[in-house]
């Protein structure tokens, strides 16, 4: 087995998961970033400020994935109570069907990148790697599973 380095194997793992998420994305008739907005909005609705940071996207670019998630359906736009000037991006019913789906298959692949490893190391994994994303304070993009 081949030793990698902590940079090494972060920056080659990153990489995989993308692809998987990249693979789900596809067979969802979705892009990557469609996908990350869905099952960010799974855990609640965000005001675009708070969306745009994040997806860790600018505000045009946000707007524009807004817009093509709104277009399809999948969001909407809805006033905050307290600040009229505000708006929350909020899923739409058959948004919350697609994200649910989306997510389901998303963490099937992604569990089965390690289903290699025995359980011990596999709960030692889900540890460290959560210190790492504790310790980078790392927004919720994907919900936890387990």
């Amino acid at each position: 087995m081949e030793a990698l380095g902590v940079v090494a194997g972060l920056v080659r793992s990153s990489f995989l998961v993308n692809a998987v998420y990249a693979e789900s994305a596809r067979e969802y008739g979705l892009t990557v970033q469609q996908g990350q907005l869905l099952c960010v909005l799974m855990a609640q609705p965000y005001g675009m400020g708070d969306l745009g940071a994040t997806l860790g996207l600018e505000k045009s670019s946000l707007t524009g994935l807004v817009d093509r998630a709104v277009r399809r359906g999948l969001v909407r736009r809805e006033p905050v109570p307290d600040d009229r000037r505000a708006v929350q991006v909020v899923l739409t019913g058959e948004g919350r069907e697609l994200a649910a789906d989306f997510y389901a298959a998303t963490c099937r692949r992604i569990e089965e990148l390690a289903s290699g490893l025995p359980p011990a190391e596999r709960d030692l994994l889900a540890t460290l790697l959560g210190r790492v994303v504790q310790d980078n304070e790392v927004p919720t993009v994907f919900l936890d599973v387990r």
